[in-house]
């Protein structure tokens, strides 16, 4: 089985929106505070801006993951699907609940698709019976890579979490993205004949 036939669509595609040109830079942002969407502006070190710009980070680090997944069209499809999701996330938490800023939520159709790509990819793997060293071909390190960026950016949501009301979905779906990552990293290396290099303690006499 490759790859592509094991990868299912997990979102509507994206739909394609004309909009006015966005300016690269306003200056508004020089006092170190930038705006959330209906709330006001707070710091750029605020612990919700954290949280954004972490789920900005795994959005980058899953680009670099489609860059090196240029000869699997398909798998190709599925990152860019969910980049476009960790986009609904970053509005998500640019727009805090008491706002009446209209935005997409992530909901629990968006954790159902990637447990159902989680399904069809384990059933070309072997059983998981080891912990697995992040690395292998390239494109399973940089899926392994993007999936500890997504942990941390499931860490500053909860963070977050404590200090404010949010949709919890979002980390819900945070944690099942870091799932999907790493089964995706098992499978890249299957498809590239490369082994899992597991993780097997040597214990003390």
């Amino acid at each position: 089985m490759t790859m592509e036939s094991s990868v299912s669509r997990t979102f509507p595609r994206p739909p394609n929106h004309d909009k006015d040109e966005m300016k690269v830079y306003t200056r508004t942002g020089d006092d170190g505070s930038t705006g959330l969407f209906g709330a006001g502006r707070v710091a750029k070190d605020h612990a919700r801006i954290e949280a954004i710009g972490a789920v900005d980070e795994t959005n980058a680090a899953l680009g670099a993951a489609h860059a090196a997944a240029a000869d699997q069209p398909q798998l190709q499809q599925l990152l860019y699907e969910l980049q476009y999701a960790l986009f609904d996330a970053g509005a998500d938490l640019a727009t805090p609940l008491k706002s009446r800023t209209k935005t997409r939520r992530i909901t629990i159709g968006h954790t159902s698709g990637l447990e159902k790509a989680i399904d069809d990819l384990n059933e070309s793997l072997d059983p998981l019976k080891h912990f697995v060293l992040p690395g292998g071909c390239e494109l399973a390190a940089r899926l392994h890579w993007a999936r500890v960026v997504c942990r941390r950016a499931e860490r500053r949501v909860v963070t977050l979490s404590r200090h404010e009301n949010l949709n919890q979905q979002v980390v819900i779906f945070l944690n099942r993205l870091s799932d999907t990552l790493f089964v995706l990293a098992r499978r890249a290396n299957l498809g590239a004949n490369v082994p899992d290099t597991c993780w097997i303690p040597e214990l003390d006499d």
